[in-house]
């Protein structure tokens, strides 16, 4: 491995890039290498190509990923990087999950130029998002608010705020940190008040399954705490069946040798809302995500699919 040019795959958003850039100088450190043994490869993907409508219009998970999972199966990079929430929970036939890094801040981020907080916008006011599972909590916390939609990377909801589009806008903790753009953000929501999505603030490495060895390289990276806590949230994903369609959420954290899971689904006009609080051992982890979304079947959440596709 250390022979040849490592080939990494990557979005070209700032973004994705930081993390692409991340898990580079984290294998440089961790093997010793100069940036010279790592390339850096940018595929420009299906979601990046369609702005002009609602990606659940166009397929939903999966638009991130698709050309770059291509390259990978193609052998033409040795790795792909993706902000974890945006991977299909079922991967291409041949690929896998080589490495999860440790998990950033989960929370997502109000950002207001004039407004403190959800709670301190006025009635009426227009909160812009792209994300349904957002939208849905935005309109059961506060059913006065109007929610338009709003996609793009950081910096283009940044500067659609900026251009008074919107009062206020929603973006996860995690990606603001990552480009150093901490600052931007107004207030965190804590997770009891707006759950995030499956593998907020994850990054994961995706390979080819048959190869050995890049996995065996990516062994070190590996946070085995965040990968337990992701493989339960996207088992709950998983069993539902969530699409960019359904507003799903789910976070697990370790507390010892214990998984402790809350997970979500709501209609987008969150007037509909299943949850759930579950815990089991941390070996359990695959199953503990797929029993909560048994529960919430069990209750009905099935009916918010069949309106909501």
């Amino acid at each position: 491995m250390q022979a040849r040019t490592l080939r990494i795959g990557t979005r070209g958003s700032p973004l994705a890039l930081a993390q692409a850039h991340e898990v580079r100088d984290r294998l440089m450190a961790a093997h010793g290498l100069s940036e010279e043994q790592i390339e850096i490869r940018v595929y420009k993907t299906t979601g990046d190509m369609i702005l002009d409508r609602p990606l659940a219009e166009v397929g939903g998970k999966g638009l991130f990923t698709k050309e770059i999972e291509e390259a990978l199966i193609a052998n033409e990079i040795d790795l792909a990087v993706h902000s974890m929430k945006d991977m299909q929970t079922e991967l291409p036939e041949g690929l896998g999950i080589g490495a999860v890094l440790p998990r950033e801040d989960v929370r997502d981020a109000f950002i207001s130029l004039k407004y403190a907080s959800l709670a301190d916008l006025p009635e009426g006011s227009v909160v812009g998002t792209s994300s349904l599972r957002r939208q849905a909590q935005v309109k059961r916390i506060r059913p006065d608010l109007t929610v338009v939609g709003f996609r793009g990377n950081v910096q283009t909801r940044l500067k659609k705020l900026a251009d008074g589009v919107a009062d206020a806008t929603l973006l996860a903790c995690a990606g603001l940190k990552r480009l150093g753009m901490a600052d931007r953000i107004t207030s965190a929501i804590a997770t009891e008040e707006m759950l995030p999505a499956v593998a907020q603030g994850a990054i994961a490495i995706e390979i080819r399954q048959d190869d050995s060895a890049t996995k065996g390289f990516l062994a070190p990276l590996n946070h085995e705490p965040t990968a337990l806590c992701v493989t339960a949230e996207r088992a709950f994903l998983a069993r539902l069946e969530g699409s960019c369609r359904t507003p799903i959420a789910g976070l697990a954290r370790l507390e010892g040798e214990t998984l402790v899971f809350r997970g979500m689904t709501f209609s987008p006009d969150g007037t509909a809302c299943f949850e759930i609080d579950r815990d089991a051992p941390a070996s359990e982890a695959a199953a503990l995500g797929a029993a909560a979304a048994d529960v919430l079947l069990e209750r009905g959440a099935q009916a918010i699919f069949t309106r909501t596709s």
